[in-house]
């Protein structure tokens, strides 16, 4: 290997690659100084964007758990007035004589409220369990993978 070749091949080998990666909705401080050098006010700019976005976030988020709340409440509503129509329709087939269709009827709108009960308190563990994995292999790959410069 001749010198020139020598030197060639060692200033590669000296040749450093950065590599930077962060999360979220502003980028590293030096790099929003570096766009403030760039574009006098656009630091500003930038931070302001990230707060409206999540204003904007949190106006959703609320929208959506106040329409989640509206629709449980009516949920409940409608099925305590199917469950009520079904009980009353039995006790109501029990004085006309025939006691056991109204029993029948009784028992079948109860079985199927706890049914219903059961199913949704089964569902909602499910949701559950699935969220805590999601959010675990979350946090476990950004622990795994640090936003660091190399």
């Amino acid at each position: 290997m001749s010198p020139e070749e020598r030197r060639e091949t060692v200033a590669m080998m000296q040749a450093a690659i950065e590599v930077s990666r962060y999360s979220g909705p502003l980028p590293p401080p030096e790099n929003l100084a570096k766009y403030e050098q760039v574009l006098p006010g656009s630091a500003d700019r930038i931070i302001r964007m990230a707060e409206q976005q999540a204003l904007h976030r949190q106006h959703l988020e609320n929208l959506v758990i106040s329409s989640n709340a509206t629709t449980q409440k009516w949920g409940l509503g409608c099925a305590f007035m199917i469950a009520m129509s079904a009980i009353w329709g039995g006790v109501w087939l029990s004085l006309k004589g025939m006691s056991g269709a109204g029993l029948a009827t009784i028992i079948g709108a109860l079985v199927a409220l706890v049914a219903v009960f059961v199913y949704g308190k089964a569902d909602q563990r499910k949701e559950l369990r699935k969220n805590t994995k999601e959010l675990i292999s979350t946090l476990e790959s950004s622990s795994a993978d640090p936003s660091t410069h190399s």
